[in-house]
This record gives C-alpha cells, sequence and structure tokens, in this order.
C-alpha cells in the first residue's frame, strides 16, 4: 500500500489559505492536520517511512524531497568524521560537506583506465588507514561499476571506522550484493536516478546511528516536502522489477557497452567521436544521460518501453561502436591565497582553484590543486553543460 498516494486520494479538493501560492489541485500541500509532518511524523508519513526502512532493511531511513545531495550532506554530518578517504571522483556534493564540516578529505586518485576513473580496493583504504577516520565510497559509479565494498567494509569494521556510500545511482540495486546498504554504516538511495520516481526523491539510511541521522536530516531537509515527491517515492521503493527490460538492457550491453555491473548504465566507447555521436543522437531525438567526451552514457529503468530499448539498439547500429581514448593523469600544481578567473585556454598549465567538471556526471574533471591540462580546456570548451565555471572561465591560483 502506498500511504502517502492513499491519503491524497482519498481528500476532496479544499480551499486553500495555505502555501504553496499556486493554489491549484490538492496534491502540492504542505503539513495540514491530516496531512502529518516530516519533521516530526506520527502518522502517514510515519507508516510511509517505517516501510521504507522495512523495504532498505535498514536501522533507519528518511526520506527526502531534495536529492541525494541532502543525503550526502547529512551522512557526512553524522559521521562526525575528521579525516576522510575520498576517492577523486566523488560527486561535489561530497566535496562541498567536506568544506562545510571541516573534514580533511585524503584524496584517493588511483589510476584511469581506458579512460575511466579507478575503483577503490581494500588495499587501497588500507594504505592510509592510519590517516582516516571514516570512509566515502560512490557505488555503483556514473559507469555503472562497484568498488571492493565487500573487502573495504571488513576493513572499516576491523577498524571501527564508519563507511559511508553514496549510492545515487542504485536503488534498483536493492536485494543483490551490489547493494550500499548491505555494507555501509550511512548511504543514500536516489530513488529519483534508476526507479519510478520523481525528480529530487531520495531516501537517507544508516545501520548504525538513527539519532545522528536522524540530527543531520533535520538541519539539511527542507522543511517543505514535496508530497507528489513524497508519495513517488514510496511508490518507487515498493515497485517490481521489470524483467523483460532489464534481460534486453543486458543484451544491449553485451552488444555495445562496457563491461560493468549495473544493467542501467549502458555505456558505450566512442573515444574523439563522442560529442559528434551525441549530437547525432540529439538531431534524432535520443537523449542519452551524459557524454564525457569520450564515452556516451544512457541510463535505463524498469520504465523504459522495449520499443525504446529497439529504437536505441538501431541507433547505435547506425553509429557503430567506437574506441575509447586514454587520459593523462593530472600533475598537482602549487596552490596560493589569491585566485583569479581566466579562459579556459589561459588556464592550461595553471593550477585550478575548486573543482572543474561536465555536468553531468557532476564529477571533477579536474581537482582543487590540479593543474589544468590543454585536453581539459578542448572538453570545457565543447561540453554543453559544466560546473566549477563562470562564463566560459575558470579559478586558478595567482602566481
Amino acid at each position: 500500500m502506498n500511504h502517502i498516494l492513499f491519503m491524497l486520494k482519498k481528500r476532496r479538493k479544499h480551499l486553500s489559505f495555505h502555501t504553496p501560492g499556486h493554489k491549484v489541485g490538492k496534491w502540492d500541500i504542505t503539513e495540514l492536520s491530516f496531512s502529518d509532518n516530516l519533521a516530526n511524523p506520527t502518522g502517514v508519513l510515519k507508516r510511509a517511512e517505517d516501510d521504507i526502512t522495512k523495504c532498505l532493511k535498514s536501522r533507519r531511513s528518511f526520506l527526502l524531497t531534495d536529492g541525494s545531495t541532502s543525503g550526502v550532506l547529512s551522512m557526512l554530518y553524522a559521521s562526525k568524521a575528521k579525516r576522510m578517504f575520498l576517492p577523486r571522483e566523488s560527486h561535489k556534493s561530497a566535496y562541498n560537506g567536506c568544506k562545510l564540516f571541516g573534514i580533511t578529505p585524503v584524496l584517493w586518485e588511483g589510476e584511469w583506465k581506458a579512460g575511466l576513473p579507478p575503483l577503490a580496493k581494500r588495499e587501497d583504504v588500507e594504505k592510509v588507514i592510519d590517516q582516516i577516520d571514516a570512509v566515502f565510497l560512490t557505488s555503483p559509479d556514473y559507469y555503472g561499476r562497484v568498488p571492493d565494498l565487500k573487502g573495504i567494509s571488513s576493513l572499516c569494521k576491523e577498524h571501527g571506522l564508519p563507511l559511508l556510500i553514496d549510492g545515487a545511482h542504485g536503488s534498483h540495486l536493492r536485494g543483490t550484493s551490489l547493494y550500499a546498504g548491505e555494507y555501509a554504516d550511512y548511504w543514500v538511495d536516489g530513488v529519483h536516478k534508476s526507479l519510478p520516481a520523481l525528480t529530487q526523491g531520495a531516501v537517507v539510511s544508516t545501520n548504525v546511528d538513527e539519532g545522528a541521522l536522524k540530527e543531520a536530516v533535520g538541519i539539511f531537509r527542507t522543511t517543505s516536502p514535496s508530497y507528489p515527491i513524497m508519495a513517488s517515492v514510496e511508490y518507487a521503493v515498493k515497485a517490481k522489477p521489470n524483467e523483460k527490460v532489464r534481460l534486453y538492457a543486458k543484451k544491449l550491453a553485451k552488444a555495445y557497452g562496457i563491461a560493468n555491473d549495473d544493467w542501467t548504465k549502458l555505456v558505450v566507447p566512442f573515444g574523439r567521436a563522442a560529442e559528434a555521436a551525441e549530437s547525432w543522437l540529439e538531431a534524432h531525438n535520443i537523449y542519452p544521460e551524459f557524454c564525457d567526451g569520450n564515452y556516451i552514457a544512457f541510463y535505463l529503468s524498469d520504465c523504459n518501453k522495449l520499443r525504446e530499448l529497439k529504437r536505441l539498439e538501431k541507433a547505435l547500429k547506425t553509429l557503430g561502436v567506437g574506441r575509447a581514448t586514454e587520459d593523462s593523469p593530472h600533475e598537482r600544481g602549487e596552490r596560493g591565497e589569491k585566485t583569479e578567473l581566466v579562459s579556459y585556454r589561459e588556464a592550461i598549465g595553471r593550477t585550478v582553484a575548486g573543482e572543474v567538471g561536465l555536468f553531468p556526471p557532476c564529477i571533477p574533471l579536474v581537482s582543487d590543486g590540479e593543474i589544468l591540462k590543454k585536453e581539459d580546456a578542448e572538453r570545457l570548451e565543447r561540453a554543453k553543460n559544466t560546473f566549477g565555471t563562470e562564463d566560459g572561465k575558470v579559478y586558478v591560483y595567482k602566481r
């Protein structure tokens, strides 16, 4: 049963002298006498969160209508960490959280292969175990790959370190050995990413300290939650898989995509032809999740129809699969006290101040303290959307 949706459906349209200001319909409501209060749920929202907690097999799960970002901030705050193992290719919200809470990120960079970021293993964390008091991972990553969850989780338990997992793109993996909740002390499900929920619908969960996460959620979660979004999250968590779509998605991955762990992420190599391939696809009204200038990622879900996957298959047959190019590693430069905003071309060879990248996938192309390369500048120039930039310019440290 969807508790929130049932509550919304059974109410008659009422005369509204409350927010929101559009005054249209009965669905977009605030905390009225009959609708419960997410800040202190005792009725329909409590029943929904209780059900979600059982579905995710967590100690406690909390509804979010602010996307996974508020969940990442909440679990970082709840962890009370001071020095955290942080893979370089983490989402910008992890970097922002570290800045907000005074957490020193112990950055792990690893070695890129075939233009793909590395995946952390137990031994990578073990090398810096004396320098950290928490571990942050992304699983699955934006290319559908999963790090060494079992090994790193075991290591964290041995040393009494909290394991935080940004599982924003892995809600559909629940019930498998790849699901973040099987290993994490705190984790985020970006339910809207791969399940049938409205945008911004998410859940943050804990297997350890319910009180700490509850306090954090109270700080970072909006006081005006969207009831349609919450109803969609409850629906999505309880939704059944579409086995026919999943089987066809795996067939496409075998024929065109890289080997990964996640059927929802069809990642096709195009190399230098990636931007041209993306433009061709969009001209044919096919919009992928992102193009990183090397790979094009198509994000699938149980809600895709078979005819849509067949149309995508036809397009990929026409385009043909390319070959990924290797990315050279970034060198580190010298930071300074002052920064300046310069064009991408002027920034080549300079040390970048802050994280800069393509959006999506919203992971750094160049991180704070790294030297911007010519290929970075060219990729940023070609990109339709970026972050950490302003009008074709980027902040660098003054020489």
